[in-house]
């Protein structure tokens, strides 16, 4: 009889009620004073104040000018010295005609020069385009285009990829190419400019434009992870920066000034710029960098940095989850971790194989206007949100609201599974993408009642109760089949308990003759497929799933596509679905007459295929 992996703690129940929330409050006691400042910070914002990313930190350099602010594999700045390196990049940008509202693009891999080009950038009013450094070609030039940056700023380890597009991008860009070196000695290739040549020679006080950006004002652009189509850049303004500072890094996780901040996610993930950075900058901590997430080096460098909190994916804590269990997993000095997508199957063993007293899962976009956050320390909840939202009933077959008599939607009772809405208001506007028709279509109005508007977040979530919610599913990846919604993480949850199972992506793929989408899974294993007993899993999913829930089809994989930011990439997936004459990987099928999952042959796709067969 196969073991099913199960957590060594029982999990916690998916509701809130009144009883776990004050139990919570005991641990909270001790943090009122840090409580009481993020919420007055989160109250008393307007974005009209003349406050801004780059003023902070002149304030912080002022006030703790010898305390550590950033560190990589090469170096530790204090407060002052990084202050006075951003101003010196400021300086050399603002002799190139970068100002208030001019926009520099930043392809460098995670490192001090990364960020401080970025805060430099910020200083004289311009925003900062976060490319993510695994663009190529058309997506690249895509980015550019729809950024319109005046300028590029690359790292060594990426003059490759801007190579490879060079005599397609814009004139002013491509004359406008900085370079970044590993080794600040050596010089810049042609079409180049040494940017570390012409910060040496510039001033380091602080510059004259910084006091004047309000909170209003454009501060980064953050691309969408793009796993389908093109990627969109969603603006974040200093406004929304400095409410993430204010509600995650004082109100929710309490950083303290003597925390250091572990960050293995790219710097163009909000995760890290907006939650990691404002904590870190707004509490006067300290951030350490690696330059890539690596699962063998992840708890080596959390011990070389002596690093108190860490921020996270969810595919990235099943990773760690997913190594062999090491006596000295829970020997570290992280008390605290703040990500998203920590799903509830592997929430409890991983907290306490690791020694985490506090995961602050939480639940927001680069685009949207409130974020849920897990500020009471409960257990398998993404948190709570104090700003106007709501979870509506949807229809995911037709791929629309459920409306009631009047014309207007209809709100999910607890318990319940729904679309998640957040509220469009003059505290809480949306900023949208830099393209006003992805902004448009990005909002619901008149939803219930004439006049209102509301963002669609995209996401089915589970109403807990008491303002919190659990995430659920993107609506783009739940499918309807046998007239059921069937969530893909929910699946992926139970797949991934199976021994030799070492990663599930679950998405809906189209059947001749069958309405709706079947359920299959590309599966990566930690076994041989010759060892992964098919009789076990096909009665493992029987008895975990509802019938209809359960993948009629399993591709076997050496490793799964995914983005950069730990997203799978399931749009080839869904286009390749069980096409065994396509796909030079195993497929599994679990026929409507068979006991057990066996492998797809060329008769049966045929079969399948011309509806001799039929689910």
């Amino acid at each position: 009889m196969t073991t099913i992996k199960t957590t060594a703690a029982k999990p916690a129940p998916r509701h809130v009620n009144l009883f776990n929330i004050f139990k919570s409050q005991f641990g909270l006691i001790g943090d009122i004073p840090k409580i009481a400042k993020g919420l007055f910070h989160l109250a008393t914002l307007k974005p009209t104040q003349k406050k801004s990313i780059g003023l902070l930190m002149e304030q912080q350099a002022q006030r703790y000018p010898n305390r550590p602010f950033l560190r990589d594999e090469t170096r530790t700045l204090t407060y002052d010295e990084a202050n006075r390196e951003t101003n010196r990049i400021a300086h050399v940008l603002q002799k190139n005609g970068i100002g208030t509202g001019d926009v520099v693009g930043l392809l460098l891999e995670n490192r001090t020069e990364l960020l401080l080009t970025a805060l430099a950038t910020l200083k004289l009013g311009g925003i900062a385009t976060m490319m993510n450094t695994s663009q190529r070609q058309e997506v690249l030039l895509h980015s550019v285009r729809i950024t319109s940056p005046s300028a590029i700023i690359v790292g060594e380890e990426l003059t490759h990829a801007v190579d490879e597009v060079h005599e397609k991008l814009p004139e002013n860009v491509a004359k406008n190419l900085w370079f970044v070196a590993d080794n600040s000695s050596k010089s810049a290739p042609d079409n180049y400019k040494d940017l570390a040549r012409k910060v040496k020679i510039e001033p380091d006080e602080n510059p004259g434009t910084t006091g004047n950006i309000q909170l209003h004002q454009r501060a980064f652009y953050v691309f969408t992870s793009g796993t389908t189509g093109m990627p969109k850049a969603s603006i974040m303004s200093h406004y929304r920066w400095f409410k993430a500072m204010a509600g995650i890094g004082m109100a929710s996780m309490r950083i303290r000034e003597d925390d250091v901040f572990y960050c293995s996610l790219p710097l163009y993930h909000n995760n890290a710029l907006t939650l990691t950075l404002s904590a870190v900058l707004g509490n006067g901590a300290c951030l350490a960098i690696a330059r890539k997430f690596s699962v063998s080096r992840f708890w080596q460098d959390v011990r070389k940095y002596q690093a108190t909190a860490f921020c996270y994916i969810g595919e990235l804590c099943r990773y760690l989850y997913n190594q062999p269990e090491q006596p000295d997993n829970n020997v570290n000095n992280v008390r605290i971790i703040l990500g998203n997508g920590l799903r509830p199957d592997i929430w409890m063993e991983f907290k306490q194989r690791f020694g985490i007293k506090h995961i602050n899962e939480f639940y927001g976009a680069s685009e949207v206007n409130l974020l849920f956050t897990n500020a009471m320390n409960l257990d398998c909840t993404t948190g709570c949100c104090p700003l106007p939202h709501a979870i509506i009933k949807w229809d995911v077959e037709n791929d629309k609201p459920f409306l009631n008599r009047k014309g207007h939607m209809i709100k999910v009772k607890t318990g319940e599974k729904g679309l998640l809405l957040a509220k469009v208001t003059d505290k809480s506007p949306f900023d949208g993408y830099t393209s006003s028709d992805a902004t448009e279509n990005k909002l619901f109005r008149n939803v219930f009642k004439k006049g209102d508007c509301f963002i669609n977040t995209g996401d089915l979530v589970v109403k807990q109760g008491w303002m919190h919610i659990d995430f659920a599913d993107r609506l783009g990846d739940t499918f309807r089949w046998k007239g059921e919604n069937v969530a893909t993480a929910e699946v992926e949850g139970v797949l991934n308990k199976f021994p030799g199972v070492e990663h599930a992506v679950v998405y809906g793929v189209s059947v001749p003759g069958a309405d709706g989408r079947a359920g299959m899974a590309a599966l990566t294993l930690d076994c041989t497929i010759a060892e992964l007993c098919l009789s076990d899993l096909t009665s493992y999913v029987r008895n975990e799933l509802p019938g209809y829930a359960i993948p009629l089809f399993l591709r076997i994989r050496e490793q799964q596509q995914i983005t950069s930011t730990f997203k799978a990439q399931k749009g080839d997936l869904k286009k390749e679905a069980y096409d065994i004459e396509a796909i030079n990987e195993p497929v599994l099928a679990l026929l409507p007459e068979d006991n057990r999952y066996q492998p797809l042959t060329g008769d049966m796709y045929q079969q399948i295929n011309s509806k001799q067969i039929r689910f």
